[in-house]
């Protein structure tokens, strides 16, 4: 399970980079949580393993309090995350106009906008008029060529629906979300259930262990 949050951690951080630039400091670092988080359960299990091998109460029973902590924490994230889930999107939508707004002046905001529109296939905010609002975009009418449905050297000039893309960002954003979503919600249950039987199975060992010292 350790060796999967470490996984999944790595994915998160390359799958959601794009994104991750034009948002806020604490979504850029849940994926680094998830791999520290996976990380430490990976030390735990080998401390565990190394209880059970050496048959100490102590160790094993050390293993099973901790990663009783760490699902309980788990659980507690993963309500968090369901009640602020309507938050997101608006810290997102910040960012975003935040980034949009420092379009052609800041190369970092730039770039991740530029990326970010081609790799979801979208314009603006809500829609490519959100452009329109950014003074220097509405005295020349025009876009980034990053909104552009084709190669065409004045694609991004007078848009239309039918020269750039006409759905924004945030709605593309949350439609890939949610066809990403039950992947890491099964992911998060299987890990979830080995914990559980981790738990059990080293509780099972501390009974064994207590009841072989009692015998002795």
């Amino acid at each position: 399970c350790g060796v999967a949050l470490v996984a999944i951690g790595i994915y998160a951080q390359v799958a959601l980079d794009k994104v991750l630039v034009v948002s806020s400091r604490s979504a850029a670092s849940t994926p680094l949580a998830i791999l520290v988080l996976g990380v430490i359960i990976f030390f735990i299990s080998f401390f565990g393993c190394c209880g059970a091998w050496k048959e100490s109460y102590c160790m094993v029973t050390t293993f099973a309090v901790l990663l009783s902590i760490i699902f309980l924490a788990e659980i507690a994230a993963a309500i968090a995350g369901y009640v602020f889930k309507d938050r997101v999107r608006s810290v997102l939508e910040d960012r975003l106009w935040e980034a949009m707004n420092k379009y052609g002046e800041d190369e970092v905001s730039t770039q991740a906008v530029d990326e970010l529109q081609r790799e979801f296939e979208c314009c603006g905010a809500n829609n490519y008029t959100d452009w329109a609002t950014l003074e220097r975009f509405k005295v020349s009418d025009t876009v980034p060529r990053s909104c552009c449905r084709s190669n065409e050297t004045s694609c991004n000039v007078h848009p239309t629906p039918s020269t750039v893309y006409d759905t924004g960002c945030l709605q593309n954003i949350e439609v890939w979300v949610k066809k990403n979503i039950l992947i890491v919600a099964a992911v998060a249950l299987g890990i979830a259930f080995f914990e559980v039987l981790g738990i059990i199975f080293a509780c099972c060992l501390m009974k064994g262990i207590r009841s072989g010292y009692e015998v002795m």
